[in-house]
This record gives structure tokens, sequence and C-alpha cells, in this order.
């Protein structure tokens, strides 16, 4: 998840700095001599009134309620199951019930027997998925429309008739994956923050108090019956909301709900225990050593829920103090103190509570004493004098602009109706809380932070050192026992509805124009929401750093909306918020981009923004200076983070360190070179490849191109090249040799070991790899491939595995990524190993994995470009890998007509697991032994 009472806070920093708790806020000065004029916005009621999801509604029988929205845009149907049961409904005893059997769901049920998702694959969904909360367990995906019969069978199985399919086996199995999804979270830095928080902020007995992933004691004793009980208890019909959202009509609804789910019986209504919003008695200090970088800095407050009125105050209070880029904290400890590397705050809103947080990390070097009093002092003040009308409005705008870009996808919508319906009985709920943000004072914002934020808050300081010891699972879970359950009778239903024809994919005509200066516009149309996203475009990426320079343009493109020569980073950020629009840059290792997402309403004057983050970068020596040394931090997090780690680490063994590939794949470079940068340095990063000469502007709006092609030339069209020579970025032709070997970096108090391997495949992204990318889908991407079947499904060693064909532009790498339990690293690779050599030798795809996987790849299109950003990205790709535009609308014929042979042939061809260089974030003392008895060389380093 994401102290001390007022009066006690203004004493503490009175004597230091009494102006805080007095004077009127005021957003620090520009620091460039000529300022922009500011960008007329449009009003934050004209957002608001645009977002509409119509709705109709009836309930079955047996008390299952059913919610209708039609949406034809595409032929494909969102469901959306959500039970009123969450881990706050979990018993003493039995903390990650309610998640676990989350987990138990995707195991098969009576007429449906084996993996859910295996099943659900055929069907060609996208957005499958299921997640648990405190207040609730849904399960969602968007499928073709001829496929929806089947999906509404899968569901109402499981819904009515799933306990004849969990037994022992399935049971252990799954409580195995669930304590490895435990494992990798708590093996995060700050990882174990959220179990320290709930247990200060709520009393022992209160709903709240514990997580949802649950404690491994508790997962430890969860025995067969006790899980079935809970199935019986908690969800049936009467106790979820059923949404069908997208091509369907309520006629259509009322038939098939009552066909599939109608027979299901009523089952226990689940009244939640009271959950009072509790005030500690005294305010708590605490502190927490994690294995970190930073020093941070928490406050946490429990609050009232999101149906509370006082729900969207503080919401509006904690982006004001550090949700917004423009925030409180980000300008006092950001930029004008430079004291903090990143700051937040935020309301998380449950059902019945809410939880208040701060988050300062402290720059190194810094004094974290210093830091927390000047926390304190901004609080106050924001408590004391109030927010500004101006950042009232702006959270508002950022806040509407959001939520229609949210309602883009059919599951988007089904979602904000479910919630709506499962906590406050009311569909149209999003209008009220969307109304309330469009209407909210500062008066009514700083009245919600007096009255809650004056409380006793529990202050947290974590840290860098050790970790305590880790609770690990029993070797012998007592829930594992085998004990005698009653049979499960069986209820034989209608035969499984066949999937219709679904229809290849109506990709949007893909249009050009080209501005005056010779920059190419790639353009598509969406009108789904009235939004527009655009992306300018550079053949750049991280690949374009320099040997000496590693680091330096990722450094200069974050600098970019960080001042411009008119305005400084924090008016940038204002601006953005009061438009309502988002403006980021970054790169891949291939391209760079400036990427705007703006409601069409306010497009101009966000285009205007844009167009001046791009062309007009300050490179301003202070904020040089300041992203520099957060930078620094940035890089020693990496070093700290275990995914960090082993993607710094495996680039320059594969690639070799001369390799525009050969560097850490996040991009942020190394110490040395981002010590070095001079302000002269990234200016002329910017002028060798942020030019118009070097730019391709792609784009997605509701507008048709006839109308967006002026707003682009006005923004665009007189940008002139440099006089300097454009940057080249130059890879050699020969395939990197690499010997297998292992390279174990020792991270010490590691739960888990994430395993990280590949190898450089004898192509480029511009090949066309589609059958060997479906030949991989069997091997390492679907969540039954042969390497998540073996580690997850089967042995229970792992949350979840994948190994992906990377499409880099000019060499390709075959990269593995296998998070494991850490006694079990060593094996975990040699079973990874025998599952690639078995199927690139004798055990290639099979008959059924080949029907799966082409019926999947062929019937997921339909709902795969929803959203204007998916639709963007799409774009993207075809001009990065040299692709037709009708390349989309071709990949279900090319698809259907592959066999298994040439699946076997193009595996068999590119992937060499004799080749396949290893890397192992873990605890050495551990996994050392495990993995010196594979037989390959092994390199210990240190984290760092």
């Amino acid at each position: 998840m994401r102290l001390v009472s007022l009066a006690a806070i203004l004493a503490v920093i009175a004597p230091a700095a009494p102006v805080w708790a007095h004077a009127p806020y005021e957003t620090p000065a520009a620091a460039s001599a000529v300022q922009a004029a500011p960008l007329q916005a449009a009003p934050v009621s004209d957002l608001v009134a645009r977002v509409d999801i119509p709705w109709s509604r009836f309930t079955l029988d047996n008390g299952l309620t059913v919610l209708v929205h039609e949406d034809h845009k595409a032929p494909v149907v969102a469901v959306s199951v959500w039970y009123n049961v969450g881990s706050k409904d979990e018993p003493a005893g039995s903390t990650g019930f309610a998640h676990l059997f989350e987990h138990l769901m995707f195991g098969g049920s009576e007429n449906a027997p084996g993996s859910y998702l295996g099943r659900m694959r055929n069907l060609g969904p996208t957005n499958l998925n299921g997640t648990t909360w405190f207040d609730r367990t849904n399960y969602f995906e968007t499928v073709p429309t001829p496929a929806l019969e089947q999906a509404l069978f899968l569901e109402s199985d499981r819904m009515g008739y799933l306990l004849g399919e969990v037994g022992q086996e399935v049971l252990d199995l799954q409580r195995g994956v669930v304590q490895n999804e435990k494992r990798q979270g708590d093996n995060q830095p700050y990882g174990l923050f959220e179990y320290a928080q709930l247990e200060a902020l709520f009393p022992e007995g209160h709903p709240y108090r514990h997580s949802t992933i649950g404690s491994m004691a508790d997962l430890d004793a969860a025995s067969l019956e006790t899980v079935r009980n809970w199935f019986r208890e908690n969800y049936g019909p009467n106790n979820a909301v059923l949404v069908l959202s997208g091509d369907i009509d309520e006629a259509t609804a009322r038939t098939l709900t009552e066909r599939y789910f109608g027979a299901i019986p009523r089952g226990p209504v689940n009244t939640p225990a009271d959950a009072p919003i509790p005030t500690l008695a005294a305010p708590v200090n605490a502190v927490m050593s994690d294995r970190v970088a930073n020093v941070r800095l928490t406050r946490s407050w429990a609050v009232p829920g999101l149906l509370d009125e006082d729900a969207v105050p503080l919401a509006v209070g904690a982006s004001v103090l550090g949700g917004l880029a423009s925030s409180r904290l980000d300008n006092e400890l950001v930029r004008e103190d430079q004291s903090a590397v990143s700051v937040s705050s935020s309301l998380s809103d449950f059902h019945r509570v809410g939880i208040f947080d701060i988050t300062v990390n402290v720059k190194p070097g810094q004094d974290p004493a210093a830091v927390e009093s000047r926390l304190d002092a901004i609080l106050a003040d924001l408590i004391a004098n109030g927010p500004t009308e101006d950042e009232v409005e702006r959270v508002a705008t950022t806040y509407a602009s959001r939520t229609i870009q949210r309602l883009e996808q059919v599951n988007g919508k089904a979602s904000v109706l479910a919630e709506g319906q499962l906590y406050a009985g009311d569909p149209d709920h999003y209008k009220h809380q969307l109304e309330a943000y469009a209407s909210v004072t500062p008066a009514q914002v700083q009245a919600a932070l007096q009255k809650w934020l004056t409380r006793p808050a529990y202050s947290l300081t974590i840290q860098p050192g050790e970790r305590e010891a880790y609770v690990e699972a029993a070797a012998a879970p007592s829930g594992a026992a085998p004990v005698e359950a009653a049979a499960i009778e069986r209820v034989e239903r209608m035969p499984m509805p066949a999937i219709g024809d679904v229809s290849d994919l109506n990709f949007p005509a893909v249009e050009r124009a080209r501005l005056s200066n010779g920059v190419e516009i790639v353009y598509a149309r969406s009108t789904t929401v009235p939004v527009t996203h655009v992306a300018v475009e550079f053949d750049a990426g991280y690949a374009a750093d320099r040997a000496d320079r590693l680091g330096a343009h990722s450094l200069m493109l974050d600098l970019l909306d960080d001042g411009t020569t008119t305005r400084n980073s924090t008016q940038l950020a204002e601006e953005e918020e009061r438009l309502g629009a988002s403006i980021n840059t970054g790169a891949s290792m291939d391209r760079s981009a400036a990427s705007l997402t703006a409601v069409t309403t306010n497009l101009q004057p966000s285009l205007v923004l844009l167009s001046d983050v791009v062309r007009n970068p300050a490179f301003a020596p202070n904020e040089v200076e300041r992203l520099r040394q957060q930078r620094l931090s940035s890089i020693a997090n990496e070093r700290t983070s275990p995914n960090a780690l082993a993607i710094r680490a495996l680039p320059p063994l594969l690639y070799g360190e001369g390799s525009p590939y050969g560097r850490p794949f996040t991009g942020t470079g190394d110490e040395a070179s981002i010590a070095a940068l001079t302000r002269a340095d990234l200016a002329a990063e910017h002028a060798a490849w942020i030019r118009p000469d070097n730019a391709t502007i792609f784009v997605v709006s509701d507008l048709p191109l006839s109308e967006i092609t002026p707003q682009l030339e006005a923004a665009f069209g007189d940008w002139r090249a440099p006089a300097s020579a454009k940057g080249v970025k130059t890879f050699g032709d020969a395939v990197p040799t690499t010997p297998s070997r292992i390279v174990l970096i020792d991270r010490p108090q590691s739960p888990q070991s994430l395993i990280y391997g590949g190898a450089v495949l004898p192509m480029s992204g511009t090949d066309d790899l589609l059958t060997l990318n479906t030949a991989n889908s069997v091997l390492g991407t679907d969540f039954l491939s042969r390497i998540n079947a073996d580690l997850r499904e089967t042995k229970g060693w792992s949350y979840g595995v994948r190994g992906t064909v990377n499409a880099l532009e000019h060499q390709v790498p075959y990269l593995i990524s296998a998070p494991v339990q850490a006694n079990r690293t060593g094996e975990s690779i040699a079973a990874l190993l025998e599952q690639y050599n078995g199927f690139l030798g004798a055990n290639g795809v099979t008959p059924a994995e080949l029907e799966r996987t082409i019926n999947g790849n062929t019937r997921s299109l339909a709902g795969s470009f929803e959203t204007s950003g998916q639709l963007l990205s799409a774009l993207r790709s075809n001009a990065l890998y040299q692709r037709p535009d009708d390349y989309y609308e071709t990949l279900a014929s090319r698809t259907r007509a592959l066999t298994a042979a040439e699946l076997d042939a193009a595996a068999r061809a590119a992937i060499d697991p004799s080749r396949f260089v290893w890397i192992v974030v873990g605890d050495a003392s551990v996994v050392q032994p495990q993995l010196e008895a594979l037989g390959l060389p092994v390199e210990v380093r240190p984290a760092q």
C-alpha cells in the first residue's frame, strides 16, 4: 500500500520557522527571466460533463446483481465478477485466505477441470486476471463476442460448482505459489513496511489490521475443509456483482445470465464486521532497518473510507501535499531544499476506512531529523492555511482527465460500475465522486485535514541496515496433512457452449501527413473518448549513449520536462495539471520520445507545452545538479533491488561492454559517468538526437487528421535542425559468443532468488519474428508455457516464470526471468534447462498446444486495440520494425497458417540453451552450494 497533534507540530517547528504557521503558500518563483504566457484550459466542469457510462441493472432470483453497459465499438465484451469478500473478512488465524482462494478459483471447476487460465486462453481474452484486496475479490476478462457464452459458463462453473476440483493436491500447490508471491513482495526494498503500518494503525481484532497476502503461519495452517468452508460462506451469487460491458444488450444479458447463473443456489450473506476508524492514543515513532539505499520517512493516519464526505477533501489534500508533480513537498523538499530525492502523499480509501500516507525519501548526505522537521512544517502550514484555489482546481482537473482516460476500455467501465454497486449500492457513484472533485473548496480540504491529521500519527523511519530474521514457511505445513474431507456431490450441467467464429481484426486506417519542415505525422483515429495521444519519437534510445557517458541520454531526457527557457519545472507541472495533460519523456533501448496525453478540449495549449518541452530545454545549472543527485540516488537504489541488479548485470555479459546494447537496460548509467556530465554535455546530447531531422510524430485522436495537422504545424512546423551533426549508433554485425556460466550477485537476507538469464539470438527486430514468437508462446510466455507450467503450476517454486524474445531493433536477446524460493534456486535452473532442452529436442509443440496458442493469439486481437494508447504503440512498433501498415490485420491469417513443425524449426534455429548466461540475485550463503552443483562456472559478486 501504497506523530503528533497540530499543536505539537507547531511547538516543535515554531522556533526554527515560524513563518510556516501563518504565511499563505506561494509557488517558488521561476528561475528564468522571460516568462511564458499562461495557457488557457477548459473548465473542469466541461470535462466532468463528458463522463457518462449508461447502464441497466437487474437481479436474478438467486440474488445475483447484473449490470449491463452497451459499447459496440469493438466486438468484445468485458466480464467482471466482484465478490463482496476480501481480507478484512478473514477471522483470526486465517489471514491470506481470501487471496489464497482467488488462486484456487483459477485451478479449474467441476465441469471445466484443469487450469482455468488454460481454458480461457483458448477464448482469446485480454485483461484476464483476478485480484484480492481488503474489501473484495474480483475476476475479469474481456473476450470476443462469439466467446462470451463459454466465458459465462466458466465463470458460473467456478461460482457454483467449484469444490469438487479443490482437493489437497491443488491446495498444497497454490499454497506454495502464494507463499512465493509473498516472498517476491517481501524481497523488495521497503517490502516489509505495510505489515508494520497496519499493525500500528489498527488495534488487535480490527478487520483491516492484517495484510491481504497474510502470514506464512496462517497460510501453512490452511486445511482443505477450512478452505472449502470459506468458499461456501462467501461465494454465493447473492454476494456478488456481475458486470457485462461491451458488445451486448440487456435482453441478451438477461437470457445468458439466467441460463448460466440462474440455477446456482443462494449462499450466506456476508455481513462484514464493524470497522471503526481508530485514533492512536499517542504519537508512535518507530525505526525499521532494511537493505535499502535511502532513509525513508513515513507518516500514516487511519481516516474515513471512500463513502465518507471527507474522502474527497482528504484525497485532494493528499494530492496538494505530495501527489501532484507541483505538490508542496515536491516544491519545497525536492526542488527548493533539495533534501529529498522523491516524495509522495496519497489517500488509500477502502470501503470502511482509509489510510493517509506521506513518504519522503531523504537525499543521501542529508540529516533525516532536519528533513523530518521540514516535512512537519510543510504539513503544518497546509493544515493551518489550507490549499489555494488554484491547487484544488489543478487536482480536480487531473482527476477528471484520468477518469476519462480510464473509461476507454470496456473493462475499465465495468470496474467503475462494479465498484459503485458493491460499495455504494449505486453504479453511478463515480459521477458523485467527479462532482465532489469539481465542487470541493479549499475550506473543505482544510477542514478535513484539520479534523483528521491533527490526531496522533504513526511515524516510521526506514534506514539502511540488516533486516530482522525473515519468518519462513514451515517445511511441512500443518494444512498439508491429509485429513479426510466430506465428499463433494457433483452437479451435472449442460455441455459447455462452443465458441463461434471470431472475425479478424479491423485495424483503423493509418494516415500520414508531413509538416512544412519535413517531419512525418503517422496517424490513426479513435473516437471512443475525447482524448488525444501524441508521441514525438526520435531514433535514439539508451543505445545512443557513448560508452564513456552511460546515462547521459536518459538524464538529458529527464531534464526536458524540468525547465524550459520560459517555464521552470514547477510552472511546467502546474500548466500540465491545469490542462489535465500528461507529458512524459523517456526511452527504450532503440527510441526516445516525448509523449503527450491530453483531453482533446485542451489539445492546442497542451501541444504548446509539449513543443516547449521538446524544443526549449533550459538545462538550468541548479536543475542539472538536482537531477544529477536524484540519478545517483536512483542508481544506489537499483543496487538494492533484485530486478535492477539483474538487468544491470546481464547486458554487458551478453553483448560486451563496447556494444550499444551492452549497458544496463535501466538506462540510468553509472556513478562515474553521471558525476562527470556537464551542462554542455547534456545540451550537446539534445542537439545530436532531439531534432526534427531525427523525429517522427505519432498521433491517435478523436479528431480527424485534417484538424490535427494545423495544430502540430503551429507547434513544431518552424522547428529547424541545428548545424551540428546528427547522432549515429554503431552496431557490429557478429552475434556475440558468450560461454554459459552463472554470475551470483550476493544479496544477503533474500528470502527469494531472482534467476535472470539469456543469450543473443542470430536475428534482429526487423526480421519476421512471428513464427518464433508463436513457438515461444508455448515455451516461455503463456501462463501454461512449458517453463511456467513446470516451476509454478507443477512444482510451486515460483509466482511466475517467463522467457521472452525481446525485439530490439538490431540484435535480439532471449531473456528468462524466474523469481524462485531460495532453497530451490539450483533445482530451478536445472528444471529450466530440462524444459528448454526437451522442447528444443524431441518434445516440441503438441497438437493441443498448437490449437490453444493459435486460437488465443488470433482471437485476442479483437480486444488488443481498444485504447488509443494501444493503437499508438502499434503505430510506433510498426515503424520501428519496418512493418507494413496492415501488419496487425494480416496477423490472424498468418498465424492460422503456422504448423507445429514450423514452430519447432524456428525455435530450434534460434534458441541454444548451452549459450545461456545466468544471473542469480540471492543470498550466497544459501544459494552458492546449489549453483556449484550444476556444473557450470560460478562467479560471485557483491550487490553493487
